[in-house]
């Protein structure tokens, strides 16, 4: 799963989670930007596709560097 958070005052405003597909807010502001940013398709499909860049071809890597160390 890829999520990506932003903060604001050590707080999370608005948060992308592969599992669910688009943003979701937390707070009034963050509920605002994530209507917006999930009416812009480009943006959601560029965040969808930061799961396959980071964490699809990379986890093969991270698995067999756990596995040598236990």
């Amino acid at each position: 799963e890829y999520i990506r958070s932003y903060y604001f005052n050590k707080m999370e405003v608005i948060r992308f989670s592969s599992s669910v597909g688009k943003y979701v807010g937390f707070t009034e502001l963050g509920v605002k930007n994530a209507e917006a940013w999930n009416n812009i398709p480009s943006e959601l499909s560029r965040m969808r596709a930061q799961k396959e860049t980071y964490c699809v071809n990379h986890v093969q890597n991270k698995y067999a560097a756990v596995l040598t160390k236990s």
